[in-house]
């Protein structure tokens, strides 16, 4: 008996972790688990922890039978629906508890008539109400005492990359592109390589400036960077080198989720987020997803084709997805049009738009020329053509000429005529 009850436990903890492997994200997984324990705290399952209370409402709907999972799911959406008509929630909300839910029971075998729940319920906006920052707002975070911020922040906005990304993104990943083999304008990243979702983006020239600086302020701290390198670290003592108390020389990846502690506390150090009012559930703009609409954003405004935007952000294009096939530099010439609206320096981009405005300059007086050259060939043709005709109507008219002469002279009713009247000059 004692071996059955141990078996029991060990196959509802296979549930759970099968329930968070099911979940991809680390984000989305703690708001899974967040959602899920709220369910399981109103249904009133025991546990000291969230794994706990799953094992305990699993080994009870297999006592009650679907029909008591049903009959808590039923009331605890009409909980959450009341909720969303006193305002104290959005209907997108609500739809985000029945998710979790749903994919609970699917894990555990529990088969319910969601129909029956979802047909009651709103739908809910798709989209969050929140802004992108503005350029002023950015600048504030950028001053933020961490050196790491500004690699970061130029990398996110000129580059679109989601949060997770960073947990894949090592050094190597990184390549330049240069113009005329020398300059630098841009650099092409590698996101989730060798992942499934494996795709590319690319950043401004001055994020991989940026990169390429705190890269090698590593490497003279006493790191040994390579193509393998985790593109964010940890701090270190900066006196590593001198003193040998520091960790400089063996980096611990920054992941997503100390990045966005990271963003989060320079937001609210920079002044940039205040406690919510009441019945508010969102600040401003995001700590970080807001960098990626931010991307988003600016290349629409720059007039960037939005098929190749979506290609950059990694979204399906639908039926695309399997007859559009741009080449990389057809992405790039259109990402590189845009691009004076992805940077952040205000030197810089005065630069850029100085070194397009002389190219703009160069095509115009090109365009110019080639017009001159094109009206300077129609004028020489048409002199020619003129010449020509010319030549030829001469040449006509001299045959008249001879023709009618020497028609008269055989003519013997002309015969007393003088012959200097019937001479004729030719032209």
């Amino acid at each position: 008996m004692v071996e059955q009850t141990i078996e029991n436990d060990n196959e509802q903890s296979d549930i759970w972790e099968l329930y968070l492997f099911a979940l991809k994200s680390p984000q989305t997984r703690e708001k899974y688990k967040g959602r899920i324990n709220k369910f399981f705290d109103f249904v009133g399952v025991s546990g000291d922890t969230v794994e706990a209370k799953s094992i305990d409402f699993v080994n009870k709907s297999r006592a009650g039978g679907s029909q008591w999972v049903f009959n808590h799911i039923l009331k605890f959406m009409k909980y959450q629906l009341t909720r969303v008509e006193h305002k104290e929630i959005v209907g997108s909300t609500l739809q985000n508890y029945l998710k979790s839910i749903k994919l609970f029971c699917d894990m555990a075998d529990i088969n319910i008539h969601w129909k029956k729940i979802t047909r009651g319920l709103p739908n809910g906006k798709s989209y969050a109400d929140d802004r992108i920052p503005t350029e002023e707002e950015i600048q504030r975070l950028l001053k933020y005492p961490d050196r790491r911020i500004k690699a970061i922040i130029y990398t996110m906005t000129s580059s679109g990359i989601r949060l997770g990304a960073w947990n894949y993104l090592r050094w190597g990943n990184i390549k330049p592109i240069t113009k005329d083999g020398s300059e630098i304008v841009a650099a092409k990243m590698t996101v989730y390589e060798g992942e499934d979702e494996e795709y590319f983006t690319f950043l401004s020239g001055e994020a991989y400036y940026e990169l390429l600086g705190w890269m090698k302020f590593r490497e003279q701290s006493g790191e040994l960077v390579n193509e393998n390198s985790w593109v964010m670290r940890d701090l270190w003592n900066t006196d590593s080198k001198k003193s040998g108390n520091g960790l400089a020389s063996r980096p611990k990846q920054l992941a997503s989720s100390g990045i966005k502690r990271l963003m989060e506390r320079a937001i609210w150090a920079q002044g940039l987020r205040q406690k919510l009012e009441n019945g508010r559930k969102r600040h401003p703009f995001a700590a970080v997803h807001s960098f990626r609409k931010w991307f988003k954003t600016k290349c629409e405004i720059g007039g960037m084709r939005p098929i190749h935007i979506e290609i950059l952000l990694s979204h399906s294009i639908g039926i695309s997805n399997s007859y559009y096939r741009p080449t990389e530099n057809d992405i790039l010439d259109d990402y590189l049009k845009v691009m004076d609206n992805l940077l952040l320096d205000a030197e810089k981009k005065l630069q850029f738009e100085l070194n397009h405005s002389k190219q703009d300059g160069k095509s115009i007086v090109n365009a110019l020329n080639s017009k001159l050259n094109e009206k300077e060939e129609i004028i020489t043709y048409l002199r020619e053509k003129n010449q020509n005709e010319m030549t030829k109507l001469k040449t006509e008219m001299n045959e008249q000429i001879l023709k009618i002469m020497k028609l008269v002279q055989q003519n013997p009713s002309f015969a007393n005529v003088k012959p200097e009247v019937l001479q004729t000059q030719t032209i």
